[in-house]
């Protein structure tokens, strides 16, 4: 049952002469309602808080003809014409004052639904009222709704995808483009020995290169080709058109394969900066169940590297259409064909990134025949562009080259050498003893292999990395001298890629122990390749130079360049990271195609054990400065060392 509101109080007699006064007062036919709290205003107020909440029984109906109407059957009606609206109801405003005809009051109100994508649907609707004795009842009909509404419609809506905009390269070429690809299928009525057909696909699937990853599952292929009908296509994989030419003559004659060609949009390879790019991927259970009002299902979705991160501007705003929708003689909803409210798609906007295609597909051509997880990323030196991010084995989705967070072993002495050079603690040519093991407080620091040197000039102590040499020389440094040079080439800094990177831990106020081995890039330090490609870059430029991948949307807060190098100090770390690769550790690199290459090499421990390393290369060639990682890959002359002569070899001339 409504609850009334209290009646009003019956007029005194003795007061009537001053009542009628009033009355004349007041101008002849449409009148302004006071907000007395007694007039028509409280009952719409009440109507739009109850429309909300869905509780109208502090409210009276009737319906155009006078009839009563009960508030549940309000209520329900609200709902169903709110179709598919029903979950979002809207926000209701009544506009100015009501205006009061006889027993007829009219209100103005805004009704702003809020649509998915941050979409506003905003309208004005006149709320009638009439008044029977000292109540006010609102004159219920669906157009109070919706002017084009009646009795048994539903508000239905309709999402048009937006054109998802491009991630661009340094040239402005979208990276991922549509390039031809076929389907490689099956006719199940044209296949007479399955099993057969089977193991020759596998074969010539794993025969690709670079690989497949994950491999091509066959083994539901026989219950795929049961259920489908004689003359289906039954599609097996689609594959770029280059892998296609590889096996075509092995694939293209057997019974019941058939082939389609398609287009797809797709980056230049497989591996081409995967990690770095990430996927687009139609939407998930946790996208839909996270992002309910964002996306539906089929819906492309970013997961992961820029795609993900820049998810929003790269999709754009789908257009929404409110349309109107009635039950069908079955019940089903069958459009009417009216339109109600129309936005237009809005495309996403590009992401411009520093990537070259060139520089990236040489980076992804040296670790493609790496089967440990591995990394190279490479850094223009000349504005800190980064050019490349490679990962690997194969389409690997983590961007290690950017996030990991792993000892740099004697790549580190790049950043030692010249924090001790600063310090005037030594010079190239000064005498520093190379001996096979060098103790500190009782902890024995040992060479690769244990080689010893004797006593030698510093430079070749670095050309050959001697760790008991940097060992010896490490008090010198004093606590915190290694993190402030490391500071000084951009490590630990604050830095706005466009992506998460971790820009390095460098020890600092450590025992004797620690500082030994922190010399030697093991200790508490920690780096990822782009840190150390980074670091590598401002050696050879003088100053650091904060990496940067986004260009468009800019980075927010990029970091600020560092200080201008010690010209005397840089330019001789400079000379012995040549002679790294003239006369040290890198000479695998000293027949490597185009300019001189300047580098370090590295192993670095990362646990108890001193046979479980990783490998390191770091060094510049030309204008580009890059680093190389390989996760436990031993020796960094047989597995770091090789993947930079590949990358210097693939890169153009």
């Amino acid at each position: 049952m409504r609850l009334p509101y209290p009646r009003r109080t019956r007029p005194n007699p003795l007061r009537a002469p001053l009542a009628l006064l009033t009355a004349t007062a007041l101008a002849a036919g449409a009148l302004a309602a006071c907000s007395d709290g007694d007039g028509p205003e409280r009952d719409v107020d009440a109507f739009l808080a109850g429309w909300r909440s869905g509780d109208l029984q502090a409210v009276g109906f009737v319906d155009p003809t006078g009839a009563k109407v009960p508030a549940a059957d309000v209520v329900r009606e609200l709902k169903e014409l709110s179709g598919e609206l029903v979950a979002t109801p809207p926000t209701l405003t009544r506009r100015g004052e009501v205006k009061v005809t006889k027993d007829v009051a009219t209100a103005v109100v805004r009704i702003d639904w809020a649509l998915p994508g941050e979409t506003r649907w905003a309208y004005e609707r006149p709320v009638r009222l009439t008044r029977g004795g000292d109540e006010w009842r609102v004159i219920w009909e669906p157009q109070l709704v919706q002017e084009q509404l009646t009795r048994g419609d539903r508000l239905g809506l309709r999402r048009d995808a937006a054109t998802r905009a491009a991630v661009l390269d340094d040239a402005g070429r979208p990276i991922v483009a549509p390039r031809p690809v076929v389907r490689v299928g099956l006719q199940p009525g044209e296949v007479s020995d399955l099993p057969g057909l089977t193991r020759k696909l596998d074969a010539a699937f794993r025969a690709v290169r670079p690989a497949i990853n994950p491999p091509v599952d066959l083994s539901d292929l026989p219950k795929r080709l049961a259920d489908a009908d004689p003359g289906a296509f039954v599609e097996v994989v689609t594959l770029r058109e280059e892998a296609y030419r590889q096996i075509k003559s092995r694939i293209y004659d057997l019974p019941g394969t058939k082939f389609q060609s398609d287009k797809l949009d797709l980056a230049p390879t497989r591996e081409f900066a995967r990690a770095v790019l990430g996927s687009v991927d139609p939407a998930q259970a946790d996208d839909l169940a996270k992002h309910p009002d964002r996306y539906e299902a089929g819906d492309l979705v970013g997961h992961g590297g820029l795609q993900g991160r820049h998810d929003e501007r790269l999709r754009g705003v789908p257009g929404l259409t409110v349309v109107i929708e009635r039950p069908g003689p079955d019940g089903t909803l069958v459009p009417t064909g009216t339109e109600v409210f129309r936005s237009d798609p809005k495309p996403g906007q590009p992401v411009k990134t520093t990537l070259d295609v060139a520089t990236q597909n040489a980076a992804d051509t040296a670790l493609r025949g790496e089967k440990r997880r591995a990394a190279l990323v490479a850094v223009r030196i000349s504005d800190g562009a980064v050019i490349a991010a490679a990962n690997g084995p194969g389409a690997a989705g983590e961007n290690l080259a950017f996030t990991a967070q792993v000892p740099p072993g004697s790549t580190f002495k790049m950043v030692s050498a010249l924090g001790l050079l600063d310090r005037g603690a030594v010079t190239p040519e000064a005498t520093v003893d190379c001996p096979k093991t060098f103790i500190v407080d009782g902890r024995p620091f040992k060479n690769s292999d244990n080689f010893e040197l004797g006593a030698v000039p510093f430079r070749t102590d670095f050309a050959r990395s001697c760790n008991t040499a940097f060992a010896a020389l490490a008090p010198k440094l004093g606590p915190d001298g290694l993190a402030v040079t490391g500071r000084s080439l951009g490590l630990e800094g604050q830095w706005d890629v466009g992506l998460d990177a971790f820009t390095g831990k460098v020890s600092a106020n450590g025992g004797a122990t620690e500082q030994a081995a922190a010399a030697i890039g093991q200790g508490t330090t920690l780096v990822s390749p782009l840190a150390m490609a980074s670091a590598t870059a401002a050696v050879a430029r003088g100053r650091f130079e904060q990496p940067k991948l986004v260009l468009d949307p800019a980075p927010a807060q990029p970091a600020a360049p560092g200080p201008q190098l010690k010209p005397e100090s840089v330019e001789a770390v400079r000379a012995m990271m040549r002679e790294v690769v003239t006369a040290g550790t890198g000479a695998a690199l000293r027949d490597a195609p185009g300019a001189p290459v300047h580098g370090k090499t590295g192993t670095a421990e990362y646990d108890d054990n001193p046979a479980h390393t990783h490998a390191w290369f770091v060094g510049w060639q030309g204008d580009i400065a890059f680093a190389v990682f390989v996760e436990k890959g031993g020796a960094s002359t047989a597995t770091a060392v090789p993947a930079a002569e590949r990358f210097l070899r693939a890169l153009p001339r």
